[in-house]
């Protein structure tokens, strides 16, 4: 069933792109609060602004998008003219949803997209570039890993709002009661570890989340990738990345790591690590503040936080994820969309939303703010970050997990091989990249 979604969506690709194409170029020069195109069509923002943006924000509704509020309750203050219409998108149906209201010339004004989404929206002509405008004032303090992510075609087309890295969690208590004094850093010292926790401490030495996106760790740290996007190559099942699976399987085949659900893995790996009986788990910042709920961590200085161990090659690789600032380009607003984002993503609400919620910030000196020191755990991810690996800005970056989510639990299974499992891979990723090797 995913498979034939993903063929539908690519095929319906072009025909999208040349009608919403034909609804911005025919909305031009009718936008509103003194946006006007330049002679490439591309349009560029002038003069004050008394208006009303839309924001689709996709955060946890829960516990993050309150302090967003808080936020545009500033910005409202500071820019009294202007008015945020927030709206929070639940994250599984925001992709799918803006591109049909781009398609319908209803979209917001701004939007919090995934990082895999934006060359996306981008080669479909959705996002208007942000160079030379408020909004990307300040790109040279931007880290250069998360900027990356908005790049498309030459050009920038959203500035990264938080950035995340898959870490090694532990458990301080558990990793001492078995006797390991420091955090493994190869895979080799991971197994080692993983096995005396079982056998001297009580707990599962560790936990894999059978994801397609948490094996990326152990493909790229045996040296495979995905793609090669500057080649146009699929790697996916080069015996690199069958390496890669294959470490990751032998963690789990020789009990260092508990036999994962496959059905709510990463369910089961939260409550086994809270509950103090799994002792290291591959996970992202996003998950500390669960953490922290349960009994495991209700000292939050039992959590140890280290780079994911490096694999053959002797390095560590850990994917990047992360959201953006995009302005839709048929906007009406795009002065004010612009005034916007250059406010909510300023260094000082980035360690606001590092201190309130223990978001990474990803602009360098809002890592020097004593907002951002006060929390317990993003200076500890600042290391990681270094270690991260960008995804392919590539406008079909979006699709490239869905097959490998379906195969690698096939692999832990044992209903097929590791080389099988990323062949299967492969020949779903040559309906999604039909012009690729």
């Amino acid at each position: 069933m995913r498979k034939t979604m993903q063929t539908t969506r690519w095929r319906s690709a072009t025909m999208l792109a040349l009608a919403t194409l034909a609804m911005i170029g025919c909305r031009g020069s009718g936008d509103a609060g003194g946006d006007k195109g330049d002679k490439n069509g591309e349009k560029k923002a002038e003069g004050p602004q008394n208006t009303t943006i839309t924001w689709w924000d996709t955060s946890d509704s829960t516990n993050e998008a309150p302090k967003f509020k808080d936020l545009i309750q500033k910005f409202q203050a500071k820019y009294p003219n202007i008015k945020v219409e927030y709206q929070n998108i639940p994250f599984e149906q925001a992709r799918d949803k803006f591109k049909t209201a781009a398609q319908a010339n209803t979209a917001p004004d701004v939007m919090r997209a995934e990082v895999g989404w934006t060359a996306e929206f981008a080669s479909l002509r959705f996002l208007a570039p942000l160079e030379g405008t408020p909004a990307a004032a300040d790109a040279a303090d931007y880290l250069p890993a998360p900027l990356a992510s908005n790049k498309f075609g030459g050009k920038l087309f959203g500035v990264p709002q938080v950035t995340d890295v898959l870490a090694l969690l532990y458990n301080k208590g558990l990793l001492e009661k078995a006797g390991v004094k420091e955090p493994p850093t190869t895979m080799a010292e991971l197994k080692t570890a993983a096995l005396a926790v079982k056998a001297k401490a009580g707990a599962d030495g560790l936990y894999l989340n059978p994801g397609g996106y948490f094996l990326l760790p152990f493909i790229y740290g045996a040296g495979g990738d995905l793609v090669n996007a500057d080649e146009k190559k699929i790697t996916v099942n080069t015996p690199e990345a069958v390496k890669g699976l294959e470490v990751a399987l032998d963690l789990i085949k020789s009990g260092a790591a508990a036999k994962p659900d496959l059905n709510s893995g990463y369910n089961q790996m939260q409550a086994g690590f809270k509950d103090g009986k799994v002792a290291m788990v591959i996970n992202g910042p996003w998950s500390v503040a669960d953490d922290f709920s349960g009994k495991a961590f209700a000292d939050k200085g039992n959590l140890g936080i280290a780079p994911v161990p490096a694999g053959s090659t002797g390095k560590a690789g850990s994917p990047m994820g992360g959201h953006n600032y995009v302005v839709y380009a048929g906007s009406k607003n795009l002065t004010a969309s612009y005034q916007f984002i250059q406010f909510m993503n300023s260094a000082e609400n980035q360690a606001y939303l590092a201190k309130e919620l223990g978001l990474l910030p990803t602009r360098s000196s809002a890592y020097s703010l004593p907002d951002t020191a006060a929390n317990a755990v993003v200076p500890k991810f600042r290391a990681v970050i270094d270690k991260a690996v960008v995804r392919p800005t590539i406008p079909q970056a979006g699709q490239l997990l869905i097959p490998l989510d379906q195969q690698y639990p096939r692999a832990v299974s044992g209903d097929k091989t590791p080389q099988a499992a990323l062949d299967t891979v492969a020949n779903d990723y040559k309906q999604i990249l039909k012009d690729w090797k």
